[in-house]
């Protein structure tokens, strides 16, 4: 059946109102980010240096109690910096498991793009399964496990692209962008600050809300209506390479999550529509003759959406 949400059976919005101190005017990325978080992904964060990406990954973290490591990418960066190693212990004539940097409930990744393919790899296993392999041995991430990584699109000298398989595993890719003049101004002004952002819930609280997001109702028009949208991104003379099974779930995950943060238990064509360029820009590849005609994913994206019309639902 379905029936709307109390509002104060959601936690989140207090997390919304603590990120809201720290990053001013950029509303909509912050609720997609933690509709994101609900859902059970992980954030790719690409945007110009200095509109507040880090504050923003810091700002979660910190409102939702959860245990938080943050690597600066560089080249020197090692794999086993991420995933731990193994140290044998002369007075055991045994090897103990070094925990890395990913043993932790968040892990922001600064500039994922000044590190190594083969580091960057090294959070693949982890992204996915929330495990780690060192030296045969598998050890699990605490639960909830999030990678938010930062990266500028721009300046390209010294920098290695993620491959296709990881940018998969982020299940939504955001922009900041440029504050308007009235945050600006409130920038200036001292509003913005990370020190004002308390905590508000637990990791507890959140593992629970994940469990609400799950039991979000579904009709079988919009699984259909999905369906159309990704199958469409796989045969579109513009695209390449398509969205990926993968990220059809993301786009319901993610469509669940706002349905829940917008107090339903059940999702509507336009909670799809409006994770739907977020979900997937990051995900297609544009063929040759897209990017001659200076048409980028987002284009593509829209026209898909106005192609499609949106099912009716009761």
């Amino acid at each position: 059946m379905k029936t709307e949400i109390n509002a104060q059976q959601i936690p989140a919005f207090e997390v919304i109102h603590e990120v809201k101190k720290a990053v001013i005017g950029k509303d909509d990325c912050i609720v997609k980010a933690v509709a994101a978080i609900l859902a059970g992904g992980h954030i790719l964060l690409n945007d110009i240096p200095g509109v507040g990406k880090t504050t923003l990954a810091m700002a979660l973290s910190k409102s939702m109690s959860l245990r938080q490591n943050r690597v600066q990418f560089t080249p020197d960066v090692l794999p086993s910096d991420l995933t731990g190693f193994s140290i044998y212990q002369k007075d055991t004539g045994t090897f103990a498991y070094q925990q890395g940097s990913v043993m932790c409930n968040l892990l922001l990744a600064d500039e994922i793009n000044r590190t190594s393919p083969k580091t960057q790899s090294a959070l693949l296993e982890v992204m996915e399964e929330q495990k780690v392999t060192v030296d045969g041995v598998t050890h699990e991430v605490p639960a909830p496990f999030i990678v938010i990584a930062t990266q500028n699109p721009f300046g390209s000298a010294g920098t290695w692209m993620l491959p296709e398989a990881q940018l998969d595993r982020f299940m939504v890719c955001l922009k900041l962008g440029y504050p308007d003049m009235e945050d600006e101004i409130n920038i200036l002004k001292g509003i913005q600050k990370q020190e004002q952002v308390q905590s508000v819930i637990s990791s507890e609280e959140l593992l629970v809300m994940r469990e609400a997001v799950t039991a979000i109702f579904v009709q079988e028009e919009l699984y259909k209506y999905v369906g159309n949208l990704v199958n469409l991104t796989r045969t579109h003379p513009m695209v390449d390479l398509g969205i990926s099974p993968r990220g059809t779930m993301n786009i319901l995950q993610m469509a669940k999550a706002v349905a829940f943060l917008r107090q339903r238990n059940y999702v509507v064509p336009e909670d799809v529509q409006d994770i739907f360029p977020a979900v997937c820009g990051h995900r297609i590849i544009l063929s040759t003759r897209a990017r001659a005609a200076h048409m980028d994913a987002e284009d593509i994206l829209t026209e898909l959406l106005n192609r499609i019309p949106a099912p009716k639902t009761v």
